[in-house]
């Protein structure tokens, strides 16, 4: 029984843990939150004790800092930020309390074992390396969405409950990470699972202190230049893609995807266990099938070698598909000439129905929405935001101001996804920071003109989909956390404020991807 994070057995150079005052089992914080039970100290020297609260009469995890005050500044604004941010993958919290001579965070108890524990009595095989992968970058894509960063990801804080949930703990709030870094470290847990060794064992992760919920892991094998091994030079019976994946997140020269994206491939990639129970062993992996869908864009993000691996999958899964397809065309009278091997399973064939594939949607028409200006001379180019060409976009005028001079509301690129789909993630690479931008769906298509324009702002402005970046410091925005039970057709990225360049204001659409199925 461990709370993983903020609960990790402190180490010899951990601060020393005040021992006058400390807590009491049955002591009551807050007027509601009893503890039970002294778990365990972290290597940050705070201490974590297994509580009841007494209003909900639910069990809780106490996470307490002596001194509080400035001290417990960090801790305090970390939970306070994940708070905010509602996930299965994510542990919930849900208070922060401040009393001077200590504070203390109080979260979700969760029984089970860290990544860091399990995978000390041996490496998880392929299938549930994928599945805790995929839950963890489910999580991190939920945190990105806001606009925030973990900056903690590490086997110790990676947790794998009693009944086979995958949550992460412990984020972080010293500014000194990325949502990058975020990502790559994806590649350092799926490492881990497979080989019990963390790439990064030299140098901690996202600036967090030696050691930090890192003691007793054993660094990966490295050759004279320093070089990790490659998984599948580790461990036999890696299947290539997923030792291709994990070595592209690892490598600095290869620009990561983005979260929503990686948790995307990884979901097709992960099957649930059969009887619901994550730690039971389980079979080969299943793939969605290719069906003639476009390629993912995990393969031209992610690098070289995640596109032939990619490839290989698609190409094993449309194999499998057709011979199913042979399979389902015999009926009761073709005689088979020979047994046809099938996975074992307790439930009928009959229930097994795939999710659909979450792949890049086309789009069959895009156009510059301009409601409020005269001239409408910024209307071409609007073809070049989804050619697949980042280097080239449609550009707004130089402006006096970053509200378009004061002259308009804003500007937008309306697009057509030909039908209605389920939409996952809305992703827009611009040409600079500090722009402030939303997403609308509507529903009405009127003639390209000004009037046209003014009525189909008027109609989407009602309706925002995803969530708002204001003066976004990066160059990509991803818009996610769309219900599942919605479906859209018509989509406007509505451009609010520009960002400065050395001429006035101005900004650049390079490429707008959706995400769905």
């Amino acid at each position: 029984m461990t709370q993983v994070g903020e609960g990790q057995q402190a180490e010899e150079s951990a601060p020393p843990i005040m021992t006058f005052g400390a807590p009491t089992a049955g002591e009551i914080l807050a007027e509601r939150y009893e503890l039970v039970e002294h778990i365990n100290n972290d290597s940050a020297g705070r201490l974590v004790w297994r509580g009841v609260d007494v209003v909900l009469r639910r069990p809780v995890a106490v996470v307490l800092r002596y001194p509080g005050g400035d001290s417990a500044t960090e801790m305090l604004q970390a939970a306070v930020a994940a708070s905010r941010v509602i996930h299965p993958n994510l542990v919930g919290v849900y208070d922060a309390i401040d009393e001077a001579d200590r504070a203390y965070v109080v979260r979700e108890w969760v029984d089970g074992r860290s990544l860091r524990e399990m995978v000390a009595d041996g490496p998880l095989d392929p299938g549930r390396t994928t599945a805790v992968g995929n839950a963890v970058a489910s999580a991190l894509a939920a945190v990105h969405a806001t606009g925030m960063v973990h900056g903690n990801v590490h086997p110790g804080t990676v947790m794998i409950s009693d009944e086979g949930r995958v949550v992460l703990a412990d984020a972080r709030t010293d500014g000194a990470d990325s949502q990058e870094n975020d990502v790559r470290a994806i590649g350092g847990i799926l490492y881990f699972a497979l080989t019990g060794h963390w790439p990064h064992a030299e140098a901690p992760l996202h600036g967090a202190t030696a050691g930090h919920g890192r003691a007793a892991i054993p660094d990966a094998v490295r050759d004279a230049s320093g070089a990790i091994a490659a998984p599948r030079q580790v461990r036999a019976g890696v299947p290539a893609y997923l030792d291709d994946l994990t070595m592209d997140l690892l490598d600095a020269g290869i620009a990561p995807p983005p979260s929503d994206v990686l948790s995307a491939e990884l979901a097709r990639l992960d099957i649930p266990v059969e009887d619901d129970t994550y730690l039971e062993p389980t079979g080969p992996l299943r793939f969605a099938a290719d069906n003639g869908e476009e390629p993912s864009p995990l393969a031209s993000v992610a690098g070289r070698k995640v596109a032939v691996g990619i490839a290989g999958l698609l190409a094993v899964a449309l194999v499998g598909l057709l011979i199913g397809i042979s399979i389902l065309g015999n009926d009761e009278d073709t005689p088979q000439t020979e047994p046809v091997a099938r996975p074992s399973s307790s439930a009928p064939a009959t229930e097994a129905t795939p999710a659909a594939a979450v792949r890049k949607l086309s789009v069959t028409e895009v156009r510059i929405v301009d409601p409020d200006s005269k001239l409408r001379d910024e209307l071409g180019g609007a073809e070049k935001v989804i050619d697949g060409d980042a280097d080239k976009g449609w550009d707004t005028d130089t402006y006096t101001r970053s509200n378009f001079g004061n002259t308009k509301s804003g500007m937008g690129v309306w697009i057509d996804l030909g039908e209605e789909r389920t939409v996952k993630s809305v992703q827009v690479s611009l040409s600079a920071t500090g722009a402030s931008a939303q997403l609308f769906a509507g529903t009405v298509d009127p003639p390209p003109t000004s009037s046209g324009d003014k009525e189909l702002f008027n109609n989407y402005k009602k309706n925002p989909i995803g969530q708002p970046f204001e003066q976004h410091d990066g160059t990509t925005m991803t818009f996610n956390g769309f219900d599942a039970d919605s479906k859209y057709r018509y989509l406007l990225f509505w451009i609010t404020e520009l960002p400065p360049n050395d001429r006035g204001y101005q900004i650049g659409v390079q490429e707008i991807t959706v995400q769905g199925s």
